[in-house]
């Protein structure tokens, strides 16, 4: 059963009761009797190995002659000779 205490002993003695969870106990801070907060062991997490280029060969980006080509106005607005003009001084 988790060890209960009150706040005032909780921060009277913190330094005890992290030592108490360290070693796998459990403890309750309570406020007039009512359960507040629980302090427990974190676990070490299991450290995951990301693999790059999981999804390799598995999404398909369109080149952009296709983008383009989609729609029209989405073309002209990206037209990269649009502002040409702008370079003639």
């Amino acid at each position: 059963m988790a060890k209960v205490v009150n706040i005032h002993a909780a921060k009277t003695n913190f330094s005890k009761l992290v030592e108490e969870v360290e070693a796998g106990g459990e403890v309750t801070v309570a406020r007039a009797g009512k359960p507040i907060l629980k302090l427990v062991r974190i676990e070490e997490e299991l450290s995951v190995r990301r693999q790059l280029g999981f999804l390799k060969n598995q999404i398909i980006v369109p080149d952009w002659e296709a983008f383009y080509a989609a729609d029209e106005e989405i073309a002209a607005t990206f037209n990269p000779n649009k502002f040409d003009h702008l370079d003639a001084k």
